[in-house]
């Protein structure tokens, strides 16, 4: 029996085992040689499905069997020692050890690991379980090959993928793209300009699509942004050509009405809008981009919405974020004429903090929030896109990205991936993931097919526990997209 015989010897006498004994016939496969209470089996091609359940010892030597699938002991309850020496298999599935309560010793030295995420399971497994482990080398990847399995560290497998695939197509082009709960019932707004309307979507949950919920009138509109306060929903619709207004919803049970003009004499060619709280009551920030208006702060003021800060006069606003830095409400304006400026809400306005450094010809900001850190993707048509990071009075540089024909680089954070889109008018637009360990933007996929075509927003919205991803394009129609969670390790 050679070295593994004596082994096996040992072993048996420190458990009490008699003199060897044929066990019933049936009970003892041919491969295998048994005893009372133990049995060996060489050169076997599967696992023998006949041994008997009292088993306490079981040894596999030069077996050809492939893999060991879950469960696949459970018929051996009782077993304390469980030995694979110079096997060929590679993989060994989740819970192939389930049901060993009583194992004392498992021995998996001499067998061809594929240290991928297939063995993620086992390393987590073995700190856990109450029994001796010899786990044997690596026989691949060739970066892991001839390690030790014991000292492979978990933490550097990457074994859960996402993918984005196309779900369903809205038909008219958008600017604009927003996701609210009302009623405890999620709801998608787009901004629809050739439409000339604002267009709430809902789930049907009968044939398992979106669908068209209501639509409000509103030409040329470049931003639908909504509020909900309680019962009350309003939707703030910014039009490129003047006459943004606000409508209101008062209750579940109506129609949503227009309830006033905002601005008419400051909002000439709104560009943006977003919303924002300050000394805990809603506002609005909306971007002009015209010479004669300006970027204009409204505020609530019984039933409506009023001016109550003209911000930027004269500077052509592309696009405002609102953010918090070092707990206080601060907004970032990008324009068409200088690098984009940060303001800080002080003494009941917003007042001037800084510029943003190295950040010319920036068309749009967007911001995220990463392990305590504050992160910008700037958008920039010509030359490169870029993401910086708050370093308490600052936001530096941290990475460039080429984004030739960009207008939109939009931050996401879909389950548990901080992801970031940057769509392109003359290219595939790519989809990218926070990498934590590294705190950089690695890419992760293109977005399509079908390809968009001049996206201009991003939104994601959970419905029936699925996510979906919009995408709002100017020169195409509106694509869906569902956002699938792949487990590797599997």
């Amino acid at each position: 029996m050679g070295g593994v015989g004596i082994l096996l010897l040992l072993l048996l006498a420190g458990l009490g085992v008699g003199e060897a004994w044929r066990p019933p016939k049936g009970k003892c496969p041919l491969s295998c040689s048994c005893s009372k209470d133990s049995a060996l089996c060489e050169g076997s091609v599967d696992l023998p499905e006949i041994l008997s359940p009292t088993l306490l010892s079981l040894s596999f030597v030069r077996t050809r069997i492939t893999q060991l699938k879950a469960g696949s002991f459970l018929r051996v309850p009782s077993l304390h020692l469980l030995l694979f020496t110079s096997n060929s298999f590679s993989v060994i599935e989740d819970d192939a050890f389930a049901g060993l309560s009583h194992l004392q010793y498992l021995d998996l030295r001499g067998n061809p690991f594929q240290c991928d995420c297939r063995v993620l399971w086992l390393l987590q497994w073995i700190p856990t379980v109450n029994a001796s482990v010899g786990t044997g080398a690596c026989a691949g990847p060739a970066a892991l090959a001839h390690m030790q399995l014991r000292h492979v560290d978990p933490k550097t497998f990457k074994c859960r993928a996402i993918e984005l695939s196309w779900f369903q197509t809205v038909g008219e082009s958008a600017l604009g793209v927003e996701a609210f709960s009302y009623q405890e019932e999620p709801y998608i707004i787009l901004a629809q300009p050739f439409a000339g309307r604002c267009l709430i979507l809902a789930w049907d949950y009968s044939l398992q699509r979106f669908r068209q919920e209501e639509e409000l009138s509103a030409p040329s509109v470049v931003s639908c942004k909504p509020l909900v306060l309680g019962p009350r929903l309003f939707v703030l619709a910014a039009r490129l050509w003047g006459g943004s207004q606000l409508w209101a919803r008062p209750g579940p049970d109506l129609r949503l009405a227009p309830l006033q003009a905002l601005a008419p004499r400051r909002l000439l060619r709104p560009n943006d809008a977003e919303l924002l709280w300050l000394d805990r009551q809603p506002c609005f920030v909306v971007a002009d981009a015209s010479k004669a208006g300006s970027t204009t702060l409204l505020c609530r003021d019984g039933p409506g919405f009023y001016p109550r800060q003209s911000l930027h006069a004269w500077h052509r606003d592309t696009d405002v974020e609102a953010l918090e830095l070092d707990g206080r409400p601060h907004l970032l304006l990008a324009s068409a004429s200088q690098r984009p400026v940060l303001f800080h809400w002080f003494g009941g306005r917003f007042e001037r903090r800084t510029d943003i450094p190295e950040a010319e010809d920036v068309y749009a900001t967007r911001h995220f929030q990463a392990g305590g850190d504050v992160f910008l993707c700037l958008t920039r048509y010509i030359g490169d896109s870029m993401v910086m990071r708050w370093d308490g009075s600052m936001f530096r540089l941290l990475q460039k990205l080429p984004s030739r024909g960009a207008h939109v680089f939009q931050p996401l954070l879909i389950a548990k991936d901080q992801l970031a889109i940057l769509g392109s008018d003359f290219a595939f637009s790519q989809v990218f993931r926070l990498e934590p360990d590294k705190g950089l933007l690695e890419p992760l996929q293109e977005l399509g097919p079908p390809a968009i075509v001049a996206p201009r927003a991003f939104a994601h919205i959970t419905m029936a526990g699925r996510r979906f991803l919009f995408a709002a394009c100017f020169k195409g129609p509106t694509q869906i997209y569902q956002h699938h969670e792949l487990d590797l390790s599997a």
